[in-house]
């Protein structure tokens, strides 16, 4: 959250507080001196500018000193506190570029009137910043100021909005709606500070608000100009500034429940933010008016199981990547049997690969053939939607991490480390997870429909592959077990003993299966709130 730790313990805020105090007052000398300068020399007027600017990075350093002495436990004052010196080294700046355009003119003129205005809105800044620091050891009233410097910092951020300039950068309507849900979550938390009236609720929602406003405000300006109707360039600046108009009138409300709270002023909380949610969902329509027909919401399940899908396509290329520099590229053929055992390890492995990239993008298909058939935005709840956007993508990504499993698990037994067992399994499991995958898309799918069937071939081929890549592993440990030859002793005595021997390696590998089968249940259970089947396959 932004927040400074303190260097030395020992230190308190007042340790610092006068040098705040002095340094701000000196700040207000140099202001005067500064617009005092609009009716001198050039040389003058650089030189006020420049020790305006000493002073307020002095005051930024000493505030800062201030704001770590009070520890990272008292992160809200910190941000009231780094806030305040903002506005005020913001406000300064405006102030030397205004008074650099007003040098020299007549009193009339209309820049000495923008000069008025901005020397007031340097000493209101200053002002605040005074509040601020006399504040912070009053917990009483750090609520109250942190109120006060956010509303008084949004009706700067509306002239600003206001001043007609088009900004020369442009940002996306999905950015627009993004920002319409954080002011909602920044209007939440007012009202519920409004609703208990403490100190700590409604500096953290001044803090909150603050911030938001300030980027609501410069994506809605910048995002209504992408498009070239004028009309609808209009709606949405009106729609952005009518939305923080009843927010800040929000927040003028609970200053007045701080002073006194009654059920009328509270109800007046609720009638806001209905006003604002109104005035959002206008904003939301003027964005995907903005962008037309290709408007993508970011936090869209469907949008989210799409890119997921499309990131588990990128994982299993680059699996497959990773097998190809074991050996040379082939073109793609069937699994001949009459390869050299690794050999035919590399081409089921890659074959795997294929087919799993193959259902990747069937399944992406079938998803864009879902969302325009419009049975995930019409015909279901967004938390419908998001449930199957979630099975989608833990599908997805299960599917990618067990291909690069198997491709670490073929490359080690090629590489003489590895085991056929490990293969066999990772095989096996990419088996698996391409079955979860095939019911998550087929939840809301049309049987029939092209995509499907797709779907459906794309699986089958993973299927196949895996079953041939076992097959060749098992061939492999079968032919190891021919080859092993075990003496049996004909006296009695040692006989006994290799049969004792025996009995105890099959009840330690009988106990090690039940282990292996137990922590296998018990991944399971983590993993899907239930256990599976414990079938032979699976194991």
């Amino acid at each position: 959250s932004g927040t400074l730790n303190s260097e030395r313990v020992i230190e308190t805020f007042f340790d610092h507080r006068e040098a705040i105090l002095k340094t701000a007052k000196a700040l207000v000398e140099d202001t005067k001196t500064l617009v005092a300068g609009a009716a001198s020399s050039q040389e003058q007027l650089a030189s006020a500018a420049q020790a305006a600017v000493r002073t307020i990075t002095k005051l930024a350093e000493v505030v800062k000193l201030g704001a770590a002495s009070l520890g990272a436990d008292d992160g809200e004052a910190q941000v009231m506190l780094i806030n305040s010196v903002k506005d005020v080294a913001l406000a300064l700046n405006n102030l030397i570029n205004v008074t650099k355009s007003a040098s020299g003119k007549n009193i009339d003129d209309p820049e000495m009137q923008k000069l008025k205005e901005s020397a007031k809105v340097m000493v209101t800044n200053v002002t605040s910043l005074l509040r601020t620091v006399k504040s912070v050891e009053d917990e009483a009233q750090r609520g109250t100021n942190a109120l006060e410097a956010t509303i008084e910092s949004i009706a700067q951020e509306l002239r600003i909005f206001n001043n007609g300039q088009i900004p020369t950068n442009q940002t996306t309507p999905e950015e627009l709606i993004r920002v319409t849900k954080q002011i909602t979550i920044a209007t939440a938390k007012a009202v519920a500070a409004g609703q208990s009236c403490r100190q700590d609720d409604i500096i953290a929602a001044a803090n909150l608000g603050r911030k938001t406003v300030s980027d609501f405000l410069l994506i809605c300006k910048s995002s209504a100009y992408i498009n070239d109707d004028k009309a609808l360039q209009q709606r949405t600046l009106d729609s952005g500034r009518l939305c923080i108009k009843y927010y800040k009138e929000l927040l003028e409300t609970i200053h007045i429940l701080i002073q006194k709270s009654s059920n009328e002023t509270k109800q007046k909380l609720l009638n806001y933010s209905r006003m604002i949610a109104q005035s959002t969902q206008e904003l939301v329509q003027c964005a995907k008016q903005l962008k037309g027909a290709d408007l993508i919401d970011p936090d869209d399940p469907t949008y989210i199981a799409e890119n997921e899908l499309f990131n588990a396509a990128q994982s299993i290329e680059s699996a497959a990547k990773k097998l190809s520099v074991l050996k040379p590229r082939r073109k793609p053929k069937e699994i001949d049997e009459n390869l050299n055992f690794d050999e035919q390890i590399l081409e089921a492995a890659k074959s795997i690969m294929n087919a799993a990239g193959a259902l990747i993008n069937a399944a992406t298909s079938a998803q864009k053939e879902l969302a325009s058939q419009g049975k995930l935005s019409t015909k279901s709840t967004l938390e419908e939607d998001g449930q199957w956007s979630q099975g989608l993508i833990s599908a997805a990504r299960y599917v990618a991490s067990a291909c690069h499993v198997l491709c670490d698990a073929a490359n080690g037994l090629v590489q003489g480390y590895g085991t056929e067992e490990k293969l066999i399994s990772s095989a096996k499991q990419v088996s698996s997870n391409t079955a979860a995958l095939l019911v998550a898309c087929k939840v809301k799918a049309d049987f029939m429909s092209q995509s499907m069937a797709r779907l459906q071939t794309a699986g089958n081929a993973v299927k196949r592959a895996t079953d041939a890549l076992v097959r060749s592993a098992q061939r492999a440990v079968e032919m190891q077990q021919e080859d092993k030859y075990f003496e049996v002793s004909m006296r009695v005595v040692p006989g006994i003993a290799q049969e004792i021997k025996c009995k105890e390696a099959i009840l330690t590998k009988e106990r090690e299966l039940d282990e292996a089968r137990n922590r296998l249940k018990a991944i399971r259970l983590a993993k899907y709130g239930h256990s599976e089947q414990d079938s032979n396959e699976s194991t």
